[in-house]
């Protein structure tokens, strides 16, 4: 993808802000960039440190030393700190990657004016982390930019919180993601698919795009299906198979899931209702209304929630299936 403002899709009133900022001078030295997964935010990040190193104040012009050297990835002045797995622990963002950034920073600059620091997934810092960046925030040694970006802002100390400028982003529309996923070699069809399924995520639409998640739509559909007729060797064999997926594997499988339970709670008001992430099932997911209620489909909605949420921790992850599944099948017999 180009540094170029145009090439990111969306979030036409954040871009709007950050040129007028940039071209008045008065951007502020840490910015913190939330919203949810896959919208754009890491890329349009990586823009604006290429309009601030850029040597024209229109930036980035793509032409100067500093564009070109950030378009091979190697601006000596440019800095992306980001989550590293240590064995198979969660990856984080160590305290010794942030003394390292910090020790950079610290130096001159060596082919623009200033440095920028980008931290993707700022929120999985640890406190250590954290810590030891606030006080390079509250007194930078040297010139230079912090962009952090985040899908869980709640997640970072309100210390950090309070000293970076806050920009929110949404979610796209379909109509904004498609061409996104048209320019990644996604046929047509399929990418008009998955711009519905994927919630407004051009980064999770080609996720499941690559990881095949239509098929995976199936197994959820048929998880469904079958659920509340699951016998104790059937949740065994399950947990057994899930377990062995790998993390990133299991949470499009628990994604996939969160939208076709949200999909029953629209057919439930409105069986006809246009609001639908699956609309081309609609006729299969009727069929499974009888079998869950509301009260069914929020009970199931909040083991789903600790089930991702817990899937970011060190878990054994047979063991974390097991209990999600017992526990659903234990919500699911309560229509029987």
């Amino acid at each position: 993808m180009g540094l170029r403002w145009d090439a990111i899709s969306g979030h036409a009133g954040q871009k709007a802000s950050l040129r007028t900022m940039l071209r008045e001078g008065r951007l502020p030295h840490a910015l913190l960039f939330a919203g949810p997964d896959g919208i754009g935010k890491r890329m349009l990040g990586h823009v604006l440190a290429a309009a601030i190193l850029c040597d024209s104040q229109e930036g980035p012009c793509g032409h100067c030393e500093s564009c070109r050297a950030m378009q091979l990835g190697s601006h000596p002045d440019y800095l992306e700190v980001v989550p590293e797995q240590n064995g198979k622990s969660a990856a984080q963002i160590r305290i010794e990657a942030i003394r390292s950034m910090q020790t950079q920073v610290s130096r001159y600059p060596v082919l623009a004016k200033q440095r920028v620091v980008l931290i993707d997934e700022a929120d999985r810092m640890n406190e250590a982390a954290q810590n030891s960046l606030l006080k390079t925030i509250e007194e930078p040694e040297g010139p230079v930019t912090f962009i952090l970006v985040t899908s869980a802002r709640s997640a970072l100390l309100d210390t950090i919180l309070s000293r970076c400028m806050p920009m929110a982003f949404g979610m796209l529309t379909p109509q904004e993601m498609k061409p996104v996923l048209l320019d990644r070699g996604v046929p047509e069809q399929e990418a008009a698919e998955l711009a519905a399924l994927s919630d407004g995520s051009p980064g999770r639409a080609l996720m499941l795009h690559e990881h095949e998640g239509l098929h995976l739509r199936g197994e959820v559909l048929e998880f469904l299906t079958q659920l509340p007729s699951f016998d104790m060797e059937r949740v065994w064999s399950l947990a057994s198979d899930m377990g062995a997926r790998d993390r990133e594997a299991l949470r499009e499988w628990f994604l996939y899931l969160n939208m076709m339970l949200r999909d029953l709670l629209v057919l439930a008001e409105d069986g006809g209702s246009a609001l639908l992430y699956h609309a081309d099932i609609r006729a299969k997911l009727l069929e499974l209304l009888p079998r869950y209620p509301e009260d069914i489909v929020f009970a199931l909605l909040g083991e789903l929630r600790e089930v991702q949420k817990r899937l970011q921790a060190n878990v054994n992850l047979r063991l974390l299936m097991e209990g999600f599944l017992i526990r659903a099948r234990d919500i699911a017999l309560r229509t029987l």
